[in-house]
């Protein structure tokens, strides 16, 4: 008998890519999630002239998992309002987490109370699958969690270090919860069958503090983004340089700050995300950098045409998805090996240590030295990302599932 799979899945992660890969192959039971535009009064809004509309109001407009038939589809629209409006107030690392730790464990007691229906199988993702998973092995159901970062005791104790490094940076870093956190997450491997990672640092991250390495499987990502096709012709002018994602330590943003003041004549450099450092960070970075703050979806993928070069120096991730996407765009990409990307070094881009402006700066002046380059290794990019297509994805994560726990 062939397997269904219910999905909990809180926000619309890599826009639902989970759950239409697996309702595609036919063995989706059911997806449960916080907010939805197809369900509730957020599927009014799409009725609505966009203008009108506040940038947080539009944005859930966006929440759409297409080809996911809606009669499978359950949205706690009330339980993620109070969850959105919960992350909007949390002033500080603490309040941050405990808001998390709260939607987690919400969230599993709703789908609980739902019940299961015909599943054969609970896919979770980590910090809001506990419960939901140790009750679906009470049943006799099979456990599958993502882990979508390296695991946060990784994740605190890189990020310590880069506090310890950069002081100024941050307002606020310490997080009382953190510990409850990790007990959270690392609880999660122990109730999962299969633990799927994005990357091979993710992977890593957990064989490194013990976690079960014989129950991993890297599954790369991928995406369905489509770019008009790229000229690789040279272009006049200083290169454009674009990072996408938080402005913050964990994203490598000091490093992209010093390769800008380093390049400042050669290259201009463009940030697009939120902004999450102190204000004197800030300003230092709004007199080297263009910041645009967070933008819509529909609105995200012109910055990639305006690049040449994309550039992520993450301290940590689990597989940056912007750098998929850059590839597609048919943009050279550098990267760390933390990024958790799949770029080739040398042929679509290079990977350079955390931590090293230096190392930044050297692969930004090889193109800026020989700018056709540009061209050649963005038409690498291209190629590259046919691989990490949503197709190739689903291949990869039908596979994983497919498996037998160790």
């Amino acid at each position: 008998m062939r397997p269904r799979w219910l999905v909990a899945q809180l926000g619309a992660r890599m826009h639902y890519a989970v759950p239409r890969i697996l309702a595609d192959a036919d063995l989706l039971e059911h997806l449960f999630t916080d907010i939805c535009a197809t369900k509730g009064w957020p599927s009014l809004l799409r009725h609505l002239p966009a203008r009108i509309l506040p940038a947080a109001i539009g944005r859930l407009t966006e929440r759409i998992p297409h080809g996911v038939p809606v009669n499978r589809v359950s949205a706690f629209t009330q339980f993620g309002w109070a969850y959105a409006i919960r992350r909007s107030r949390a002033k500080s690392a603490t309040e941050a987490t405990a808001v998390n730790l709260w939607a987690g464990k919400r969230f599993c007691e709703l789908i609980c109370n739902k019940g299961f229906r015909a599943a054969s199988g609970i896919y979770t993702f980590n910090s809001a699958g506990l419960e939901v998973m140790r009750a679906a092995r009470s049943s006799g159901l099979r456990c599958v969690m993502e882990q979508t970062i390296a695991p946060r005791r990784i994740e605190r104790n890189l990020l310590d270090e880069e506090r310890k490094r950069l002081p100024r940076w941050e307002l606020e870093s310490n997080d009382a919860l953190s510990d409850e956190f990790i007990s959270r997450e690392e609880a999660e491997w122990d109730a999962a069958d299969i633990i799927l990672c994005g990357s091979e640092f993710v992977r890593e991250g957990i064989v490194q503090i013990g976690g079960p390495a014989e129950r991993c499987r890297v599954v790369p990502y991928g995406v369905d983004v489509h770019f008009p096709q790229r000229s690789f012709t040279a272009r006049a002018g200083p290169m454009r340089v674009l990072t996408v994602g938080q402005v913050g330590l964990r994203k490598g943003s000091p490093y992209v700050l010093e390769a800008a003041k380093a390049l400042k004549k050669e290259a201009v450099f463009r940030m697009v995300g939120s902004i999450g450092v102190s204000p004197e960070a800030e300003a230092e970075l709004r007199e080297n950098i263009e910041l645009t703050g967070p933008v819509p979806r529909s609105e995200i993928l012109r910055h990639y045409t305006w690049a040449d070069v994309f550039l992520l120096p993450s301290i940590c991730e689990g597989s940056a998805t912007v750098t998929y996407e850059a590839l597609a765009a048919g943009l050279p990409v550098i990267c760390t090996p933390n990024a958790g990307s799949l770029v080739s070094d040398g042929a679509d881009g290079f990977v350079v240590p955390i931590r090293d402006a230096g190392a930044v700066s050297q692969a930004l002046s090889y193109f800026i030295a020989q700018p056709l380059r540009i061209g050649i290794f963005g038409a690498h990019a291209v190629a590259r990302a046919r691989e990490l297509s949503i197709a190739g994805y689903s291949e990869r994560l039908l596979g994983a599932l497919s498996t037998s726990p160790a």
